[in-house]
């Protein structure tokens, strides 16, 4: 059919339109419809449509009383054209982000996701802030409602980076949004800092509270991300409590997958329990032998105690959306906060202007008895106008601007009255009070950033207390989901025909494992792979070796025999296996025919052995029995040829001797960023340990606790304040404040106790004493400063000189009064390197 053909039984001609068409301009309009007017908000004040309509209504409708917000949102559908789920939905977020709406009644909670009140129950009303920071009807542009009836804001003329402060979140049609909210006091110093030219960092800050990691948060820009943990504390060795919950995520949420990663087992609890009220409680109970730390890291790496978010800066910028960073919104916020205020110091100039110019005509009007002329008989009212208009010709040049018709006609309407001297004493002074104000708000137009920023710290002094920051900015520590796993399968091997797996429950047990782990596999043919877990998998026969891989392992050793099937060559070696590829075969040995190992053993710290050498005894050698000390061999690449052991056939190798481990103790640093052991050279440097060797930890609040050197080991960093490795034969000295008697204690003391993972007091009881400084040097100098500020008195102590060594439970000496000014540590014991290199840090405070 052609465009102008006639359909049949109708007069009119109809055009044809394609549905390519139809799709292309039709979707176009309906995506840019939800990008503009429902998803995305606005780079003027930081709202969506559906928003900005609410607290318009609001401010309609405000009499400083609570409203029903039932009633609000049917006066919100005068302008929303969406019904009235949706606003209710927006209404109740506004609400519980406690910035812009005041709220009264049940309007749910964004912790444990419960929902609020149905609209007839609940109230609300704009808050003073919103009143003062959101609404001018002066600055304000209009535009139609939707039928017509009404005009609405196209955007509230908004003085404050509401954007950033709420957040944003939202989904249209082929982009959508996510602004993290952040921090009131934060945004107003930030604001101040740009409007004085100086560099500044914003990073979210949740409601919810918690810790969040802003490492990769790349100031807000897609592609960013980060990290957010709840607060777990241990309150014994078999409770762990969750005192919060991330952004985003609700109790029921977190509970939800604490069950999930137990019924999975990777976490194993006896009883997970929801105690939340007034703040958040979870209690996680453990099950018996469970390390907390371990499932403290559990927690974070297989529930929702830990989630990572991507933020996508996306706003509308002139009708068209554009992705920018936080840093971005907040200067585009400011230099449009600076604006407003301009216009309304305009705006005001205007008024004072007006109302100088009115009071100086009122003044002449009475005073110069130019108000006689009403009282003369004129022809008609417009040579009354006019008789007026001359008789202030002599003051026009007083004026600031031309008299008119409007002005004489308002002066006509005030009634004729007899003038005492004192009302012309007040036009005077009105005056005067006028000028003052016309020099102030030029003033503040001339001194326009300096205006905003007192604009900004006047927000910031009456609404900024209660709004600290209620997120933990810290550092996370990366957690191996493989060292935090619980171990639920077991392995098994059946060496002869080369399976692996979980299923094999009647061949021979390996290791308790978890799902997450790899299996690392030797065979007598001299061949090596890494493999997963799984229910059964084919390695290859002859298996001589299988267990679980840890991956970096530097310290598990492999001593090998083996001979060169070319060569008829034995050779020894000792390697590692630090890192492979999953599921690729590695050949140890030459690979050539008939090549075999002899003897293998796997050694976690590195031990090496003796072991009996019988050759075959038909051959040639003088000497058919010798032994092989595997301490005299070099640890090298897995890949090297070993050293020569014998060019004859061997008939067998036994073990013969234990050994010892031919590695240095294991280096341990400290992370006080993140509260965490490692062997990674991060932080500080405590030692080198063996096998019973144990760390001491020093808090704030006056206990010590011995622990192990596990790796897995959670250290609170605020509140550890000295760590090292144990020496049950080092001095403690340690000065401590006693609250009850206002003074610093001073004792010295050993450590008498030998229980880990116990902590024991060792100052004075009482709920306000802590310690001031501890250190394990042998003859510690200190220097004091104490007395006034102004005039403080400084001396030196050798602590050491100063008390005797008691027990670790005696109170100790007064050192001080509360009149300290400075503790600072200055003396440094002579480091005397041992033979494992280890790092003295006596006296070090973190």
């Amino acid at each position: 059919m052609s465009n102008n053909e006639q359909l049949p039984g109708d007069g009119a001609l109809h055009e044809v339109m394609h549905v390519g068409g139809m799709y292309e301009n039709w979707f176009l309009d309906y995506a840019s419809y939800v990008i503009l007017e429902r998803a995305v908000p606005s780079i003027e004040d930081g709202l969506k449509p559906v928003q900005r309509r609410i607290l318009h209504a609001m401010k309609e409708m405000d009499d400083g009383r609570f409203n029903k917000v039932a009633n609000v949102i049917g006066q919100t559908m005068q302008y929303h054209p969406h019904g009235d789920a949706s606003i209710g939905d927006a209404m109740v977020n506004l609400g519980q982000k406690d910035l812009l709406i005041e709220t009264q009644g049940n309007w749910g909670d964004v912790r444990t996701g419960d929902d609020a009140a149905a609209p007839r129950y609940i109230e609300a009303r704009l808050s003073k802030f919103a009143n003062e920071v959101a609404f001018n009807p002066k600055t304000t542009s209009w535009q139609l409602s939707y039928d017509g009836r009404k005009n609405e804001p196209l955007n509230l003329p908004m003085k404050f980076p509401l954007l950033l402060a709420q957040g944003a979140e939202g989904i249209a049609v082929g982009l959508s949004t996510k602004i993290l909210p952040h921090n009131f006091n934060e945004l107003i110093d930030a604001s101040i800092k740009h409007l004085r030219g100086k560099k500044f960092e914003i990073f979210p800050d949740f409601m919810t509270g918690g810790m969040v990691d802003v490492a990769n948060y790349n100031d807000g820009k897609r592609g960013g991300k980060v990290r957010v943990r709840a607060h777990i504390e241990e309150r014994d060795k078999k409770t762990l409590v969750i005192k919060d919950v991330p952004y985003g995520v609700t109790t029921t949420q977190v509970m939800d997958s604490i069950v999930k990663a137990n019924d999975n087992s990777k976490i194993k609890i006896k009883k997970v329990v929801d105690n939340t009220a007034a703040e958040v409680e979870i209690e996680v109970q453990l099950a018996p032998g469970i390390s907390p730390d371990i499932t403290i890291d559990a927690l974070y790496a297989f529930t929702d105690c830990e989630i990572s978010i991507s933020p996508n800066a996306c706003v509308i910028v002139e009708d068209k959306p554009r992705f920018l960073t936080v840093s971005d919104l907040l200067r585009e916020s400011t230099d449009l906060t600076k604006e407003l205020l301009k216009k309304e110091l305009e705006i005001k100039l205007a008024e004072l202007e007006d109302k100088w110019h009115y009071t100086s005509l009122e003044k002449i009007f009475f005073e110069k008895g130019i108000y006689k002329e009403l009282e003369q008989k004129h022809k008609d009212w417009d040579a009354v106008i006019a008789a007026i208009d001359k008789g202030f010709a002599p003051y026009k040049k007083s004026l600031k601007r031309a008299i008119s018709r409007e002005d004489i006609l308002k002066l006509t309407e005030k009634p004729v009255r007899r003038i005492y001297r004192l009302d012309i004493n007040e036009l005077n002074a009105q005056i005067k009070g006028i000028e003052a104000d016309i020099a102030e708000v030029k003033n503040n137009l001339a001194h326009l950033v300096e205006f905003t920023i007192a604009y900004y710290e006047n927000l910031q002094k009456k609404y900024g207390k209660g709004r600290e920051r209620k997120t933990e900015l810290k550092t996370f520590d990366t957690i191996q989901v493989q060292q935090v796993a619980i171990a639920n399968t077991k392995i098994y091997v059946n060496r002869a025909d080369g399976f692996i797996g979980t299923t094999l429950k009647k061949d021979e047990f390996v290791a308790d494992c978890s799902d997450l782990d790899n299996i690392i596999v030797f065979r007598r043919d001299g061949k090596m792979l890494v493999t997963k877990v799984a229910d059964k998998t084919f390695v290859g026969k002859d298996i001589i070796h299988v267990d679980v891989f840890k991956k970096n392992d530097d310290r598990t050793t492999y001593n090998m025999i083996y001979v060169d099937g070319k060569t008829g060559v034995s050779y020894a070696k000792r390697f590692n296996v630090t890192g492979i590829t999953r599921d690729k075969e590695y050949d140890l040995i030459k690979g050539e025919k008939n090549s075999k190992v002899h003897y293998f053993t796997a050694n976690p710290n590195g031990e090496a052995e003796v072991v009996s050498i019988k050759l075959s005894p038909n051959c040639a050698a003088r000497n058919k029995e010798f032994d092989v000390f595997f301490e005299t061999i070099a640890i090298k690449n897995r890949n090297s040829l070993g050293n020569q052991v014998t060019k004859y056939p061997i008939r067998n190798v036994k073990f013969k001797e234990k050994g010892v481990s031919t590695l240095s103790g294991l280096k341990i640093w400290y992370d006080d960023a993140i509260g965490r052991l490692n062997t990674e050279n991060r932080g500080v440097f405590i030692g080198s340990f063996e096998t019973d060797d144990k760390i001491i930890v020093f808090y704030k609040n006056g206990t010590y606790e011995l622990t192990n050197y596990e790796l897995t080991n959670r250290y609170e960093p605020e509140e550890a304040m000295y760590i090292e490795k144990f020496n049950p034969e080092k001095i403690i000295s340690a000065i401590y404040f006693d609250a009850d008697k206002k003074q610093f204690n001073l004792k010295r003391f050993k450590i008498e106790t030998q229980t880990l993972n116990n902590k024991f007091s060792f100052i004075k009881d009482g709920p306000k004493n802590y310690l001031e400084l501890i250190t394990t040097q042998a003859d510690p100098i200190v220097r004091v400063s104490y007395g006034k500020k102004k005039d403080p008195v400084e001396e030196e102590y050798n602590l050491a000189e100063q008390i005797e060594v008691m027990g670790y439970k005696t109170v100790g000496t007064r050192f001080v009064g509360d009149d300290l000014i400075s503790l600072e540590l200055i003396s440094e014991d002579e480091t005397e390197e041992s033979e494992n290199d280890d790092a003295n840090i006596q006296g070090e405070l973190f």
